[in-house]
């Protein structure tokens, strides 16, 4: 996940935490995909409303979310 959103958004900043464990038992964990949160900065985000922002991150995340994510929480903002 870290190398697509590298390539893709170039991030000044990129934290994603893993909350798969919050979510077992639930459907999306017996598939084994993950749950996670996301916090990024980059400047690919200046001037774009939030949905703009969330679109860039699924479609950098695309492959992924056929296949290791389940769910995805983000935060995505361009530096102060």
């Amino acid at each position: 996940m870290t190398e697509c959103l590298k390539k893709a958004l170039s991030p000044i900043s990129l934290s994603i935490t893993d909350d798969s464990h919050l979510h077992a038992g639930h459907a999306g964990a017996q598939s084994g995909m993950g749950h996670f949160s996301l916090d990024i900065v980059s400047e690919s985000f200046e001037g774009l409303t939030a949905i703009k922002k969330h679109q860039l991150v699924y479609q950098a995340l695309a492959e992924m979310m056929k296949t290791d994510i389940h769910a995805l929480s983000i935060k995505a903002r361009p530096p102060a």
